[in-house]
């Protein structure tokens, strides 16, 4: 039976996929989603380099490309949410039934998020499958520190949140990071895992793969928060590199 890893390049979904396959599940593919601008439901920055990763990682990946979600305050989030996960079902459905294919579920990289999860919970119930979630209500400093001890080097690519300014954008989320992160935590409330939207994360190297991934970028920032672009991402000895 195989399980789908339902994978953004983040730590999460990264750290979801690591600790099915420590557990012995039988992980056969990815699966991303690439939303066109703002997301409830997905990680949405450099979600491109998911095929990279796939690559270091060994498996296929499944690539879902649904039209602009167009989340925004004006529009009912649960509304939102509930249309966000369509292309998502039906990309498993899809897979559920190709005769080849014994679905016995997916992993998810959910921390504390009701509104992601109980979404997901639902569409495995419709589907008859199973879900994996490792990270769901576990303390988040105890989640960073076993990332970090497992060998994960996280990048943060995306920040909106009061105390992370321009510096942060291109930082490995190290020990040293992780510090200061539960600082910023008990004076702003900052969630040291970014479940709130706080920061986004790509993972660049780990036990789960077989090459680093390196790139080169720029930086946006606009006073308040502030993104990478990736230029170019490639694995460590390849010679061609990657442009998006």
């Amino acid at each position: 039976m195989e399980w789908v890893s339902l994978f953004s390049g983040g730590k999460d979904s990264a750290w979801a996929l690591y600790r099915a396959q420590q557990q012995g599940l039988n992980v056969g593919r990815l699966l991303t989603v690439h939303p066109e601008g703002d997301s409830y439901m997905y990680h949405t920055p450099a979600t491109h380099l998911a095929s990279l990763a796939a690559e270091s990682i060994g498996l296929p990946l499944l690539s879902v490309e649904p039209a602009d979600f167009g989340a925004d305050d004006a529009v009912d989030s649960a509304a939102q949410g509930d249309a966000e996960i369509e292309p998502l079902e039906a990309a498993l459905s899809e897979l559920a039934a190709d005769p080849s294919v014994d679905l016995a579920g997916v992993t998810a990289g959910a921390v504390e998020s009701d509104f992601q999860t109980s979404r997901i919970e639902a569409l495995c119930d419709r589907l008859g499958i199973g879900l994996f979630a490792p990270l769901w209500q576990r303390d988040p400093v105890t989640v960073a520190q076993a990332m970090l001890e497992a060998g994960f080097e996280i990048r943060i690519i995306q920040v909106a949140a009061a105390g992370l300014d321009e510096s942060w954008l291109g930082r490995t989320l190290d020990r040293e990071a992780l510090a200061e992160l539960t600082e910023l935590h008990e004076r702003y409330g900052v969630h040291v895992l970014g479940e709130g939207g706080e920061f986004e994360t790509f993972v660049v190297d780990g036990p789960h793969m077989s090459q680093r991934i390196d790139l080169t970028y720029d930086t946006e920032w606009d006073g308040s928060r502030g993104r990478i672009h990736v230029e170019e991402a490639w694995l460590t000895g390849d010679e061609e590199h990657e442009s998006p």
